[in-house]
Parts: C-alpha cells; structure tokens; sequence
C-alpha cells in the first residue's frame, strides 16, 4: 500500500513536456505556496498596524522587508 502511495505521489508531482522534458510540479507549488504565506504576513502585518498592535515604524520596516522578499520569490517563479 505504502509503495502504491508514493508511486501515486512521485506521478502527480511530476510530468513531461511534449518534447519528454521532465516537469517537476512540486517546485512549483511550493514556490506559489511561499509567494502566498509571505502575502498572507504582509496582510497581517497591516491589520496589526491600522490597530496599533506594532508600532508603526516598525511595521513599515517589516512591510519593506516582506515586499522586498515577495518580489525576490516572484522574480525567481517566473525564471524557472
């Protein structure tokens, strides 16, 4: 049963292109996934300052950081 499973899991995280080129799914996923929990942070983090739960200076300087972090995982999405 156990084999069956990760056979089942190594077909559905991977394909080929027409031209047999491997395509590994789970990269991508993940990637999505970590654009996703940073953008989830970045709502959070302005919920926390529009209620005064964190300073806003250092809100801010969170928010340049998370900005800064989603555009580096985005540029790297779109390179793979």
């Amino acid at each position: 049963m156990n084999k069956l499973i990760i056979i089942i899991g190594t077909l559905v995280g991977t394909s080929c292109q027409t031209d047999g080129t491997r395509v590994d799914y789970t990269e991508k996923i993940q990637m999505a996934q970590s654009i996703d929990n940073v953008q989830d942070m970045k709502e959070w983090m302005l919920e926390d300052i529009s209620q005064g739960v964190i300073d806003t200076a250092y809100g801010e300087y969170y928010m340049k950081w998370l900005n800064e972090t989603e555009d580096l995982l985005i540029e790297l999405a779109n390179t793979k």
